[in-house]
């Protein structure tokens, strides 16, 4: 596959989705502007939320429908559109409910990364989705610094019109991309439909949904309370060197890149219990760091190396089970794993406020704990096949495994 092509959908993952985060600095400023109060600025971002989950369930599976170059440039055109009505909007109710359209249209990237996957050979597709998932995370990641940036220099609203500027922008890169042939002539209603068929007929997809939904929801846990922290008596630091802290995490999830290469040779599985344990020993560090900022860099690059690595191996399983599926595989999967980063984030505000920071770390250890013992159950359950009837079942032969990709390709 095109390096050049890779990287086109790389950034334009990044740059999309972006726009779902942009919010979660301004709150304050957004505040402040409307006379409004914190939590009712803050339902922008709840908004955000919402709209993103909507689109995961009811705008991705379209990418098997329909040709997905023009899916993603109505899409980019509507978002662009929704960013212009945010940057002038006269309310935080009306901020708010274009917000929903925003994030709505910013799925962009869960529909780029099945295309890419469709697009790459068998034996370079885990770094393919390594390249174009790195992409999309450093997205999220800066999008709290360079919005934090871009407001302290012009205002919030600012914000929002560079966030269009940059839509018309992705329209071009758009371009690159080749022409898609739809997987299916299904009805809409039909396709929705079968992303729960394919939940109940892929024993991988319902276990690699597991491990995603385990080591996101301690995402969800760190990155929603640590701006208390930093921003508390322990550190005292202003909104832009908080968004700056982010940049920690860009090392990690640079270094998981490597996932998708050890994927293509087969370590997908193996590998899995290595960063769902580097996710969980993350925390450590993270409680040390209360105090301690050196500390708290390094486990924030060693949480984001886990959950990206996970992630990445991961998706380099499940695209494989039905290739005329993909965009409702990773419907399935992203739904469920967007969910469970809202409930580490709910959870992890509800504890920091009831019981402090060590006990965030403890809640952010126990999701990705509780998939290192997923991953321990798997590996004894394939090297300790149960018998059927009198005679021992080799793996393939097993129904947990007789949807693997593994067992397809041979």
């Amino acid at each position: 596959m095109d390096r050049r092509l890779v990287a086109v959908m790389a950034l334009a993952s990044g740059l999309v989705v972006a726009n779902s985060y942009y919010a979660q600095p301004l709150v304050g400023a957004i505040a402040g502007t409307f006379d409004a109060s914190t939590s009712e600025a803050g339902l922008v971002v709840t908004a955000g939320q919402v709209g993103y989950a909507l689109g995961l369930a009811f705008l991705v599976p379209v990418g098997d429908m329909v040709e997905r170059r023009n899916l993603l440039r109505w899409l980019l055109l509507v978002t662009a559109v929704g960013l212009v009505v945010m940057a002038w909007s006269p309310g935080w109710q009306i901020l708010a409910a274009s917000a929903v359209l925003v994030s709505t249209g910013s799925v962009v990237g869960q529909i780029l990364v099945p295309f890419a996957a469709s697009l790459a050979h068998d034996d370079e597709r885990g770094r393919v989705i390594g390249n174009v998932m790195t992409g999309l995370l450093l997205g999220i990641l800066l999008s709290r610094v360079v919005a934090g940036l871009i407001a302290e220099v012009a205002g919030w609203r600012a914000v929002f019109m560079c966030a269009a500027v940059l839509m018309l922008l992705t329209l071009l890169l758009v371009r690159a991309l080749p022409v898609s042939v739809p997987a299916t002539n299904a009805g809409y209603r039909a396709v929705l439909a079968s992303v729960v068929e394919l939940v109940s007929d892929e024993p991988v997809l319902r276990q690699r949904i597991a491990y995603g939904a385990l080591t996101y929801a301690s995402f969800g846990v760190f990155w929603t309370t640590v701006g208390f922290l930093l921003a508390g008596p322990a550190y005292g630091w202003s909104d832009a060197r908080i968004g700056c802290f982010t940049l920690f995490g860009v090392a990690g999830a640079l270094a998981a890149r490597a996932a998708g290469s050890l994927a293509d040779r087969g370590y997908a599985r193996h590998q899995t219990g290595f960063f769902t344990a580097v996710t969980a020993g993350s925390f450590a560090l993270l409680a040390v760091g209360e105090h301690h900022v050196v500390a708290l860099a390094v486990g924030v690059a060693l949480l984001d190396l886990g959950i990206q690595g996970t992630h990445i191996s991961n998706q380099s399983l499940i695209y494989p089970l039905r290739p005329d599926a993909r965009s409702r595989l990773n419907t399935a999967y992203m739904t469920c794993y967007f969910l469970a980063g809202s409930l580490g984030s709910v959870l992890s505000t509800l504890v920091y406020f009831g019981a402090g920071w060590r006990a965030v770390c403890v809640l952010g250890a126990v999701f990705p704990a509780c998939a290192v013992l997923l991953w321990i159950r798997e590996r004894r359950g394939r090297h300790a096949p149960p018998c059927d009837g009198g005679r021992v079942q080799t793996p393939t032969e097993s129904p947990l495994w007789n949807s693997s990709p593994d067992s397809r390709s041979t």
